[in-house]
């Protein structure tokens, strides 16, 4: 968990998962896994390996020691939703997010579809926000899956913008 942040809409980072796969041109190029691939190999440095998927359960409790407000920015180094995060390490991550409801938690995620399989599942307590990424007008479906999460707060990540979204569908 990083206390600050260089992303202007955001105080601090959490990363409870790191890593990821591609799985659209939009992230062909990643900041994450070029950040990332720079320590791989490095003996006890947190990204020893890379960017490769890695699930780091010592970090789900970090945002109970932070007893100043943040908005905190949800796996800014992965994606939550991806297919190898079993959903019982989700549940524990909305565990520490509905039990630390001093802060804001923002998850933002490509894999839509996954996220409306099992947001029914997951508590969404008013202070976790969810956004999805659409790169092009090829991912507005993601909008639609996003609108079925009862979030209290939903956002849209347009980048990297690929293409022209001439309209993008914000009902609900």
């Amino acid at each position: 968990m990083s206390d600050g942040s260089a992303i202007e809409w955001t105080d601090a980072t959490w990363n409870p998962v790191t890593g990821c796969t591609k799985i659209t041109r939009g992230c062909d190029n990643c900041y994450a896994e070029r950040f990332a691939e720079r320590w791989r190999g490095i003996a006890g440095h947190p990204f020893e390996n890379g960017f490769d998927l890695t699930l780091r359960p010592e970090r789900v409790g970090q945002p109970l020691r932070w007893k100043r407000p943040r908005m905190i920015f949800v796996n800014s180094m992965s994606d939550l939703f991806h297919k190898k995060v079993p959903k019982s390490f989700i549940d524990s991550v909305f565990d520490t997010m509905e039990a630390a409801n001093w802060h804001t938690f923002q998850i933002l995620t490509k894999r839509s579809k996954r996220l409306s399989e099992i947001a029914n599942l997951l508590p969404w307590p008013k202070n976790v926000w969810m956004g999805v990424s659409v790169e092009s007008p090829d991912y507005t479906f993601r909008i639609a899956d996003l609108i079925k999460v009862p979030s209290a707060v939903r956002f849209l990540s347009v980048e990297p913008l690929l293409a022209p979204i001439p309209r993008l569908p914000l009902r609900g």
